[in-house]
């Protein structure tokens, strides 16, 4: 693993992105991420949906890299404040910022970052590092979302509703990714002679 800075997914399909090319990248991302958001389940326990938005905050960082990560996450965030029915079920509105799930939603922009930032140094490139990226990006949006979540719920209760139903699916999602990304660098590479 590099310590300097690598090529991102994003670097290989757009080598010369300008500022429209990475405009687009941010806006496409923050996009995905407001559709993978209407994958909402509702659980009677927690005022906290399991959704697709998690997968999708993680995977952008990884794939666009700190920067465009975090930008694309802001970017979410602002569309969501500003009324578009982005947040998980269609919800939109500044409230949703500061709802029980606001903690969620504010780790997402610094989540991303930290992904991106590792896959800016090849930790996406192999099942264990990029499993390693994942559960480090996941760890983020759980203390956040915790800590939010135990302005509305007593303290002892922040867990059981905040994060221990979400565990499962972060293992699913964790594996998912730790073999998708590595296998589309090898992809990759095979394709550009190695890199």
């Amino acid at each position: 693993m590099s310590a300097t800075r690598s090529l991102t997914l994003a670097d290989l399909a757009w080598p010369r992105a300008g500022f429209l090319e990475n405009t687009l990248l941010v806006l496409g991302a923050s996009l995905l991420t407001g559709l993978a958001a209407q994958v909402a389940i509702p659980l009677p326990f927690t005022p906290v949906p399991v959704t697709g938005q998690t997968f999708a905050v993680l995977l952008t960082g990884a794939a666009l890299g700190a920067r465009r990560g975090f930008l694309a996450q802001v970017a979410y965030l602002a569309e969501g404040a500003m009324g578009l029915p982005v947040f998980a079920g269609g919800a939109a509105g500044a409230q949703v910022l500061a709802g029980p799930t606001a903690g969620y939603l504010i780790a997402f922009p610094l989540a991303a970052a930290l992904t991106g930032w590792l896959a800016e140094r090849a930790w996406d490139r192999r099942f264990l590092t990029m499993a390693g990226v994942m559960l480090l990006g996941s760890g983020v949006i759980f203390t956040l979302g915790a800590a939010g979540l135990a302005r509305f719920l007593p303290v002892s209760q922040v867990f059981a509703a905040g994060v221990l139903p979400f565990l499962a699916g972060d293992v699913i999602k964790t594996s998912l990714a730790a073999l998708a990304l590595p296998n589309v660098w090898r992809w990759v590479s095979r394709g550009r002679g190695g890199l």
